[in-house]
C-alpha cells in the first residue's frame, strides 16, 4: 500500500510549500508512516503532473487530492488511466469557508457524480459535520477523512504565565470569518485584567477576501501606549512553530472551522488557544463564545492561569487523532 498525498503548490519554489494545505498533508503522512503505511506529499500545479507522477510510480495504491480544484473531467480521466488506484478529493474546509471558492460546491456536486460512475473516485471531507451534510444533502456517500496531526515523542511544556510582556497570538490567513478583531479586542481586555504590557501577534501576507480587518485592529490598538501589534511575516512552518512556542496564549475564535492547525501547533508547543466551538476536537474549557470579547478573554485569563490547560490539549488533541485514523482505515481497507 503506498498513499499519496497531493495539494496544489502556490509556493514559487514547486518543491517547497508551507501553507495549510502542505502542512496537513505532511502531518498526516508522517502519521500514516508511523503506523506502517507507506505514505507521501506530491505538491502539483495540475491534473498533467499528478498523472506524469502516477505513470512513473506503479506501487501507488490510493491518491487523496487536498480540497476541491482538479477539474472532473481530469478527474475521471485519472481514474479511467489507473482503474486499480483510489481516489479521493478532500473537502478540506467546512461550508462557512468554502464559499470564499464560487467553484468548490460545483466540484463537489460533480465528484459525487463521478462517485457514481466509477469504482475508484470519491468525495470526501474532513470533518463529519460536512460528511454528513454532503449525505443529506445529495443522498450521495462522502467519505470523511480528517486531519491527523503527527505528534513527537516529546512535547513542550509552559509555565503559566507569570508577568512581565504578555505575547498572545492570532494566528493564519487574514479572513472575515477568523474573527480577528474580536480576538485583538479580547486580548487588550486580557492584558488590561493582567496590567500587563501586550504583544498582539497577527500573521501578515495573506489577506483572503477580509478587506480592511488589518486596518481595523490597527486602528483599534494604536492609542494604546501599552500594546503593541506585531505584524508577522508569512514563514516556513517550522519557523512557524518557533514562533508559536514564543507565545503565551493563542486565540482562534473563528465562525467556521474544520480543524484549525494553529490550534495544534499550540498544543505540540505546550501553548493553549481560546477557540469557538467550531474546533470541535478542543477541550470544553478552551471554547468561548464566538461573538463576545469579554467571555474570550475570560475564558483566556483563566487558560494562562491553568498548570493543566496545555496537558488538557494533548490529551484532546491524542484523542482526535485517534478517532481520525478510525476514519481513515475505512478508506485504505
Amino acid at each position: 500500500m503506498q498513499v499519496i498525498f497531493a495539494y496544489k503548490n502556490f509556493a514559487a519554489n514547486r518543491a517547497v510549500s508551507h501553507i495549510g494545505l502542505g502542512v496537513t498533508a505532511l502531518n498526516t503522512a508522517k502519521s500514516m508512516r508511523a503506523n506502517g503505511i507507506q505514505a507521501d506529499v506530491w505538491p502539483i500545479i495540475g491534473a498533467a503532473e499528478l498523472r506524469n507522477r502516477l505513470r512513473t510510480t506503479s506501487a501507488v495504491t490510493h491518491v487523496v487530492i487536498s480540497a476541491p480544484w482538479i477539474q472532473t473531467p481530469d478527474l475521471a480521466q485519472l481514474c479511467a488511466e489507473f482503474p486499480e488506484v483510489r481516489f479521493a478529493v478532500n473537502c478540506h474546509s467546512n461550508l462557512g469557508f468554502l464559499q470564499a471558492d464560487p467553484s468548490a460546491m460545483r466540484l463537489v456536486r460533480e465528484g459525487l457524480d463521478l462517485g457514481r460512475c466509477t469504482w475508484n473516485f470519491q468525495i470526501a471531507a474532513n470533518c463529519e459535520r460536512l460528511a454528513r451534510w454532503v449525505e443529506v444533502a445529495y443522498g450521495a456517500p462522502c467519505l470523511c477523512l480528517p486531519n491527523v496531526y503527527h505528534l513527537e515523542l516529546s512535547h513542550a511544556s509552559r509555565e503559566p504565565y507569570k508577568g512581565c510582556t504578555l505575547r498572545i497570538g492570532a494566528f493564519g490567513a487574514t479572513r472575515a470569518l477568523k474573527n480577528l478583531l474580536t480576538a485583538a479586542g479580547a486580548a487588550v481586555e486580557i492584558a488590561n485584567a493582567r496590567r500587563a504590557d501586550l504583544e498582539f501577534w497577527i500573521s501578515s501576507g495573506r489577506n483572503e477576501g477580509a478587506g480592511p480587518v488589518v486596518d481595523a485592529v490597527r486602528q483599534m490598538v494604536q492609542v494604546l501606549p501599552h500594546v503593541k501589534l506585531i505584524e508577522n511575516g508569512w514563514q516556513t512552518w517550522p519557523q512557524f512553530r518557533q514562533t508559536v512556542h514564543h507565545m503565551h496564549l493563542l486565540l482562534q475564535p473563528s465562525y467556521t472551522e474544520s480543524f484549525n492547525v494553529v490550534t495544534a501547533d499550540g498544543v505540540a508547543e505546550g501553548v493553549p488557544s481560546v477557540v469557538s466551538d467550531a474546533i470541535e476536537w478542543a477541550p470544553s474549557n478552551w471554547k468561548a463564545k464566538v461573538d463576545d470579547a469579554g467571555d474570550i478573554a475570560k475564558v483566556g485569563l483563566k487558560l494562562l492561569n491553568d498548570r493543566r490547560a496545555a496537558k488538557q490539549g494533548l490529551d484532546a488533541l491524542k484523542k482526535h487523532n485517534r478517532n481520525a485514523f478510525e476514519h481513515w482505515k475505512l478508506f485504505l481497507d
